[in-house]
């Protein structure tokens, strides 16, 4: 018996013995149909063939699918786990000093932006020395500001967040850094009845952390922990 001949009875004994791992490898199970559509020839059209293809494509869809589900699983995953560390970080500064620099700062690292800066409606003259002192990271700016920052002086309904790309920052707001932010995540904060409004900006260098069509779920999850904070030192 030549050499040739004793691989092929040792292949064939192998198949015949676990023929569950030809089945289950579908380059081996496409080689072996292409092989029986040419012994077939040009004028036989093989449905069973035809139909395994669709099979196969299907398969190759639902797998796709399945890895985005699963991928998007993760990010959300990781998205809350985030909100839920930037929140427990919301709650242990002592003073407020404390809590708008850790806000800013520490929050905002874990928020994973570049800048962030609280802005509260007021009048500059009943700004008390403790916003002050908070000057680049807390602003006082005149009633009105916020809605017209959030719509541009456009007929818009009022968001909680609002995201955005935007290609030139606003100075008065962003200082410096204004030249290198691309995009941003603005949270209007709701403090309280007989109270103007407050705002949150998040601001990114990276064009694509915030665009109109992502999700905003766990950030107005995120808007409504921080306005509850805000409005504890306010009483």
């Amino acid at each position: 018996m030549t050499e040739t001949a004793v691989r092929t009875d040792m292949l064939r004994e192998s198949i015949l013995a676990q023929p569950d791992l030809i089945l289950e490898d579908p380059d081996v199970m496409r080689a072996l149909v292409q092989a029986n559509e040419r012994t077939l020839g040009s004028n036989v059209v093989d449905l069973r063939g035809i139909a395994m293809e669709r099979l196969e494509a299907r398969l190759d869809r639902l797998e796709d699918t399945h890895r985005s589900v699963i991928a998007a699983a993760y990010e959300n995953l990781a998205g809350t786990n985030q909100i839920h560390r930037a929140i427990l970080r919301l709650l242990e500064p002592v003073d407020f000093h404390e809590f708008v620099a850790d806000l800013c700062g520490e929050v905002a690292e874990i928020l994973r932006v570049d800048a962030a800066i609280l802005v509260l409606e007021g009048t500059a003259n009943g700004a008390d020395m403790a916003l002050r002192r908070l000057d680049g990271m807390l602003l006082v700016r005149a009633p009105g500001f916020i809605d017209a920052y959030l719509t541009g002086g456009r007929d818009l309904p009022r968001r909680k967040v609002t995201l955005r790309q935007i290609r030139a920052a606003d100075t008065t707001l962003y200082g410096e850094e204004a030249d290198w932010i691309r995009s941003e995540a603005c949270l209007r904060l709701d403090l309280g009845a007989g109270r103007l409004p407050g705002l949150l900006c998040l601001a990114a260098e990276d064009p694509h952390l915030f665009s109109p069509a992502q999700g905003t779920d766990l950030l107005t999850f995120f808007t409504g922990a921080l306005e509850r904070a805000i409005r504890r030192w306010l009483a």
